[in-house]
Order: structure tokens, then sequence, then C-alpha cells
């Protein structure tokens, strides 16, 4: 029963004003109402007050919006942020207008033609969130919604996820249209009665198999203006459910054979024996839509015993008819052309990996090489296409964004902040020259065009190894130069230019003998070429080809090849390969998973927040240590996400589409500091933590910069500054009176990762001055200069009495260096370093960052607890490869 709090018209909630209330539901009202800051409506979910004290409620409530956060799909209505007062608690949602689905059924039976996109885009949203390992469970009419303009949108993945297999007190578990049982525990009922799968009316666990039941429910509604199981109450629904068997005869007589089949395989009772994926559904839908029907019945002829008379000539003109049949095969073979090769999708299983952008196809199309978890950390492994077994490769430990020679021998990649390369033969890998913060590499004819750095022109060097130059030029309004990709004749290639003013973003096509043009202004993430003219992109986890004149820039019609594939929108790259013979390879899903840890002194661990599917970065605790400000993923945008660690809840903090990272806390928490691209370059800006007022720019320049501490009395601002002359350098901007920057190191090396020291006499930081990447501590604002770690550190923090100062070793081991400093003078002592325990931190290729990228993936607590920030590399994201892919592009 739902509350009697009910929202009236101009009620603020946050940053939004309550317009109308639009529907209401086992979970609560909705309302529309309008976001002051972005200027846009927005749907209103709202959990009462009344309700709010029942644990189970809530948790699903939660989980709502973890779940939808987490997806980013075209067919699934989006998850912007929770909102909570005193009084409620409220999930903000992409406001979808048109009607559902049921008010569509309502009126009567869809013709086959209007249901066939319906269906394809529901299929869509489920094949999308079941390659996130995430189930609807509650799949019905209501929960669909199509725009005007034909766009589906499932919504409602409250359901979503299972909860621990404690049951709540209190809970009806026959609540019905949604049912508010726990979970999909043995013995537990969720979902809605005429929609449910035999399994989950029986309280039996359930996989994305029920979705499949609910779907093939949902179309036969749709197809028949009749539920497939029909009752008076919800008992007798859920025993029809369980034995009455489907009126088929309801299906109107232009429903073609293929669907037909489909509807049958999705009621399939058992589950061992129904459609075992929906993308196989998706795929009959979308060749149904194209024109054909796959699978139809053979025709076939009856023939009966002719007369006794006529046996003979029969018989003797039957001989001739089998000669000319043996015969007619091999004159269509010599004089016409073999049916071209059929697509085929192939799916390989590999070992778990935290960074699905990090595989490529050989250039033959035989070999696949990609980064994956083994007993001694992550490595490149290498799989033929014709062998069952993958082998990790030797001398790439840590390895990152490979990539292959032209002739297939070799491959190069980046670890450690080098660009190395490692011949398949045998051999052991050769560094060719430094990549602190690379955004990818491609082999041309003896040269290799690479991007060392988060910003920045493409460089080339030899593969042998050299002298390093530029291959590019960055140009006024231009920032970083990303994801080279030679065309075929090893001369001209293509690029991402990302991160400058938007006028200057874009694909460009290179050539290592004259300038660069842009050809694709509105790319938004790196394309992969395929000759003689095709272009492949992936737009919001769609992956289509298109035709491109390199010589004009025009492209034509898009067509789809695959959805739900993952990319990375923080690096502006997607989990696509492609061979020079048209085999295409892509990781499906956004598979950058993330979870905060705890870790004491001695090594113990627990989770400090459930597993992210957005990829948390960069955590920063509140002075106080309540709230954690970090980078985070949401329908494909990088923003400042802030987190209540007590309620364990996540708010979204800034909104622009452009990237906004790396939040610092003032020293009194009111505000946070971050960089933003909004205006062209890196900029510093600040807003509110609680969201009250809109972000403003702090300094702006042309250069890169990127926030690293506020020192403890609210003075100091310390940044890292990328300067081309003389790469990363640290700087301390006031942030009273005269707010002047100020270079504090500044040298022809990298440096990065600078920390104020508790009482704001000392800065660590790290630097690759002695051609390796070692802590250092120096005094501010002036004085001398200490060497901290011997064998290799990244990323200091300091204990909260400036006791002692972490570090990361080269070898995964957090370190601890006593530290001691006299107050009022001028001497400081260090002891040696210990290490704590081992960590393995998340940041995929750039885990040993140096410079303007540096920045460190764990924190340390008011209780001196550490808060790591760990890859979740437990699930396997497979790779998938289209054969024949060409087939499918439409005749031009």
């Amino acid at each position: 029963m739902l509350s009697s709090l009910v929202l009236s018209s101009g009620t603020r909630l946050g940053a939004y004003e309550i317009s109308a209330q639009i529907g209401a539901g086992g979970m609560g009202e909705v309302y529309r109402a309008l976001d002051s800051r972005l200027k846009r409506s927005v749907a209103i979910k709202v959990l009462p007050a009344s309700v709010a004290g029942d644990p189970d409620r809530l948790a699903r409530f939660q989980r709502e919006a973890e779940m939808l956060a987490a997806l980013n799909h075209p067919n699934i209505g989006a998850i912007y942020g929770l909102e909570t007062t005193p009084d409620l608690t409220a999930l903000v949602m992409e406001l979808v207008e048109g009607e559902d689905l049921a008010a569509h059924v309502a009126r009567g039976p869809i013709a086959v033609a209007d249901a066939l996109p319906i269906a394809k885009g529901i299929a869509d949203a489920l094949e999308y969130a079941h390659e996130h390992g995430i189930i609807h469970r509650d799949l019905k009419p209501a929960n669909i919604k199509v725009r005007a303009d034909g766009t589906v949108k499932v919504l409602d993945f409250g359901l979503a996820k299972a909860l621990d297999p404690a049951i709540a007190s209190g809970v009806n578990q026959a609540n019905s249209p949604t049912l508010t049982a726990r979970a999909t525990h043995a013995g537990v009922i969720l979902g809605t009665a005429a929609y449910m799968a035999p399994e989950q009316a029986r309280g039996r666990e359930v996989d994305r198999r029920a979705d499949v039941w609910a779907f093939g429910a949902v179309l036969y509604e749709v197809l028949t203006g009749r539920r497939a199981f029909e009752g008076d109450d919800v008992s007798s629904t859920v025993a029809a459910v369980l034995k009455d068997e489907v009126k088929w005869a309801r299906l109107p007589a232009d429903v073609p054979a293929p669907l037909q089949r489909l509807l049958r395989r999705c009621l399939e009772r058992d589950p061992k024996r129904r459609l075992q994926a929906i993308g196989e559904a998706r795929i009959l839908l979308e060749e149904l839509m194209s024109g054909r029907e796959p699978g139809g019945p053979a025709v076939t002829a009856a023939v009966g015993r002719p007369p006794r008379s006529t046996v003979w000539p029969v018989m003797a003109a039957a001989s001739t008819l089998v000669a000319l049949a043996l015969l007619w095969p091999a004159v269509m073979y010599l004089n016409h052309p073999a049916e071209p090769a059929p697509v085929t999708r192939v799916e390989i299983v590999t070992p778990p990996t935290d960074d699905p952008l990090s595989f490529a196809i050989s250039p033959d199309g035989r070999t696949l090489v990609f980064r994956a978890k083994s007993d001694s950390g992550p490595r490149l492994w290498v799989r033929r296409l014709d062998q069952t077994d993958a082998s990790p490769l030797a001398g790439t430990e840590g390895g990152a964004y490979p990539f292959w020679s032209p002739d297939a021998t070799q491959i190069g990649f980046f670890a450690d902040g080098k660009l190395k390369r490692v011949d398949l033969g045998g051999g052991g890998a050769q560094t060719l020259a430094d990549a602190p913060s690379t955004r990818g590499g491609t082999w041309g004819n003896d040269v290799i065009l690479f991007a060392p750095l988060l910003d920045g022109p493409l460089r080339k060097v030899s593969p042998g190894g050299g002298p390093v130059t530029a291959a590019t030029r960055i140009t006024p309004g231009e920032s970083s130069h990303r994801w080279p990709q030679f065309l075929p004749d090893g001369r001209r290639f293509l690029f991402l230019s990302a991160l400058g003013l938007p006028d200057t973003r874009g694909l460009y096509l290179g050539s290592l003998d004259g300038e660069a043009r842009r050809i694709l202004p509105r790319a938004l993430q790196a394309g992969q070429f395929v000759a003689p003219d095709q272009i492949l992109q992936v737009t919001q986890g769609t992956l289509t080809a298109q035709p491109l004149d390199i010589k004009s820039g025009a492209v034509g019609e898009a067509v789809t090849l695959a959805q739900a594939v993952g990319s990375d929108s923080g690096v502006f790259a997607s989990s696509v390969s492609v061979s020079q013979t048209g085999v295409l390879a892509y990781r499906g899903g956004n598979a950058i998973r993330r979870q905060l840890m705890w870790m004491t002194r001695d090594g113990r661990s627990e989770p400090a927040l459930p597993v992210d599917e957005g990829g948390f970065a960069n955590p920063e605790f509140s002075p106080d240590g309540h709230f954690l400000a970090s980078t985070r993923a949401a329908q494909g945008n990088i923003d400042i996400w802030t987190t209540d660690l007590l309620r364990r809840r996540l708010t979204r903090l800034t909104f622009d589409p452009n990237i906004d990272g790396n939040p610092v806390w003032s020293s009194d928490g009111r505000r946070i500091i971050f960089q933003s691209t909004r205006l062209g370059s890196s900029d510093l800006f600040e807003k509110p933590s609680d969201g009250s007022a809109d972000e403003r720019v702090l300094l702006r320049s042309a250069n890169g910069k990127m926030p690293t501490d506020v020192s403890s009395d609210g003075k100091f601002l310390l940044f890292t500054e990328h300067d081309p002359t003389s790469g990363s350098d640290l700087w301390v901007l006031p942030l009273t009176g005269d707010a002047k920057p100020t270079a504090i190191v500044r040298t022809p090396s990298d440096e990065g990762a600078g920390q104020f020291s508790p009482d704001v006499r000392l800065i660590a930081y790290q630097s690759n001055e002695s051609g390796r990447t070692e802590v250092y501590v120096r005094a501010f604002p002036e004085g001398g200069t200490w060497q901290i770690s011997t064998a290799g550190g990244y990323w200091p923090r300091w204990r909260r009495d400036g006791k002692e100062l972490y570090f990361i070793s080269p070898d995964g081991q957090l370190m601890a260096a006593p530290i001691a400093a006299s107050a009022g003078s001028r001497t400081f002592e260090s002891g040696t370093a210990a290490a704590l325990f081992s960590v393995r931190l998340a940041s995929g290729g750039n885990i040993f960052a140096t410079g303007y990228l540096a920045r460190a993936q764990y924190a340390v607590a008011p209780d001196n607890r550490f808060l790591l920030n760990v890859p979740v590399d437990d699930v396997p994201v497979p790779i998938n490869l289209i054969f024949n892919w060409q087939r499918l592009l439409k005749k031009r």
C-alpha cells in the first residue's frame, strides 16, 4: 500500500522542482520534475518515508539505483542520480515520454510489421543487460515504453539483482502486480504473476532464461492483444503459468512461421529446452525485419505410384533425369561463382581481464592477443583461432593496449610507462621509448606511431628503437592526439583528436609526409578503418559500419553490426579490433568493474562498497572521512561523484558532457576542486560539495592541469601541469589573497602525485629524474629535497599525523617509510621503508603512470585504514568474432 505522502507541484527536492505526479506503483510514486541545473525534465521515483524503514524495500530501491547507473543503452531508461532528504529517498531518472506497451496493447493487437521493431528494441535492451550480468526479472508491458519516434525503452530494473538470502520480516510475498519477496533464492517468488517463468513462480533460482520467458509472454500479448496466461487473481494466474497450454490459435494468420517457432521456444516450461540467449531472438527479428524468413518449412511434393503400364517409361525418364541432376551441379559450379560464406559469430572465452580495451586481432585475422589475469598478475596472452587454448606471453607482465606488426610476427604494447615490443618467436621484450600515460599505438612500414601521453601529439619511433619525434602537430584549440591506426598503405593513418575545444575534436586523417585533416568531425571515439572504404565506430554501445570516402570525408548510411559493444568514454576508445582480412573482434558491455576495499596494516580486508560498474577512480576522503569524492563513468560520461560511506549512497556532483575528473576536497570539506575539459584544455574548477551552486573556474591556461591536494590550512592547492617543453611539473595555487600560481618543482623530468604533509611544511611527490620513478620529499615553500624510495616508488600518501609516508613499489607492495621532521627547523629524517602488504590497484595499463597522469588509486582514512580501488576481474569478458560481416552491408 502506498504512503499518503504526495509531493505537490512546486515542491523542491535538491535541484529538482516537482511539476506533477505521473504514476504510482509498488515501489512508490513517480513525478515529473524540472532539473534546474541542466534545464531538462526528469522523472522522480519516490520511496515514501512511511515505508523507508522497511529494510527490504529500501534495499531494493538502492539496488535499482546501482543497477541502472551501470547500464548505458538507448533502449534502457537511464538514471541520473539519487536524492535523499530526512523524509524520503528518490531516484532521478530519464523522463521517457509516450505510452507504455500495456496501453498500446489495451487498444488491441499490434500488427506484425509494427511489433517486430518493438520486440527487437526489448531484445536489444535485455541482451545488453544480460551481458552485464543483470537480469530484469520483472519484464512486462507496463515496464516498456514506446516513444513517439518509435524508440523502445525498457524501464524499472528495480528487481534486477539478487539480494542476500536473509528474508525481511513483514514482507507480503503475494503482493501484485509486482511481488515484493526478497530475492530469487530457493523458496522465494519475485516478479509479476502473468509474466513469471515457471521456475520463478515456484520460487526457484532463476537466470537470464526467466527474462527470455517474459519476453515471449510480452511478444505473445503484443501480437494477440491477450495475455498468454490469464487468471482472476494471483493464485490462478500462477497456476496458469505452471500448467495451462498457450492458446497458439490466437496468433494472427500473418505471423511468420519463424516468429511462431521463436515464441514457442521462449515459452518452453523447461529452462533447458527454452531459448538460451535473448541475442538469438534479436538476430531472428533483425532477419525478419530485413525481409528474410530463416528456417521456414521445406516444400515437398507427394508422389504416388504410377500405373503399371507406365513404370518402364517412367523409370527410363527417371534415369535420364537422375543423370542430368548429377551433372547439373557441376555445370552450375563451372558457370557461376560459389555462394558467399554466411555471416558467422563466434565467442572466444578468455581468462578474466581488468582492461577490456587491451586486445587486438592480427592483420591476417588468425591470432588474438589480449590482456588477462595470470598467476603472476595481468599480462598479454596469445590465442590462435585454429587452436583451443591461449598462452601467456613471456616478458609482457602488466602489458596493455597491444598492437601487431604488419607481418603478424611481433606485438607492440605498453607496460611500466614504456613502449615495448615482443617477438612471438621468443627473445623477450625490448623497450623502445617512454610512454608514461599511453593512448595507443600502431605499426606501419618500418615505423611505429604511438601516443605516449594523455595529451600532446602522436610520436613516431623505429621498431628497433632510437630517436622519438613528433608525427602530428597540435593546432590551436587541440589537446590530445590518440588511438592511431595505419591504413593498408602504411603511410596514411587515422587518429582521434580529443579533449580540445569542441570544434577541433573528431577523427583525422594524417600522413607521414603531410599535414592532418579532419574527416569525421562528430566522431566521439576512435574509429577502425577496413579496406577498401568502411569505417567502424561505436556509439552508445552500437557498433556500425558505414562507407567512408577518404578523399572527401563523406560517409554513407550506417549499418548496425552488433549491440552492447564495450567502450571506455574516459579514454575515448571502444573494445573493437579488425584485421586487414576483415575479421571483426569486439568485447561486449562495460567490463570496467572496480570495488573499493578496506585494508588494515596487517593485511585484513573487507569491501567498503559494492562492485561498481561505472569504474571508480581516484578516491579522495573528505577531511572528516565520512565521504568520498571520485571520478566515475555513467551513461557514457565521466563526472565527479560523492559517496556517503556511512549510508553507502552515491550522488552525482557534476553533469557536464565533457570530462570532469580527479577531485580533491577543500580543507573544510565544503568544496571539491577538480579538472574539466569543458573549456578545451584540462582546467581547474571548484563546486560546493553538496551541489548547492554551479561550478566556477579556478584556474584556466593553455596547458593541461590536474589537482592533487589541498593543504590542511586551506591556503594552497597543489596541482600538476603538463608543459610541452618541460614535461609534467608541480605547481602551487594560493587559495587566498593573490591567486597567482607558482612552480614548485619544474625540471626536464616528469613530476606528479604531489601531497602536502599534514603540517604543510613538506611536499611528497614522485619523479623520474633518476631514470626510474622514485618518491621524494621537499621542504615547502622552499628548501631541501630528500629521496624516500630506493628501488622505485609511486603514489605517495601521508599518514594523518605525518609520521609515515606511504607509497607503492613497482612490484605492488604498499610501503611505509617512517618520517621525522623537527617543528620550526629545517631538519628532516626518514627511516627505511618497509612493505605492509601486497596490493593490486585499478587503472589498467596506466597503473604506474608518471608525471601529469599520476594519481593514487588508494587513500588513507583518518583512522589510518587504507581504502584501495581494486579491479574486479573474476568474471570473464569473452571476445566476440564476426566473420563475413560485409554481407550485412547494404548495396549502394
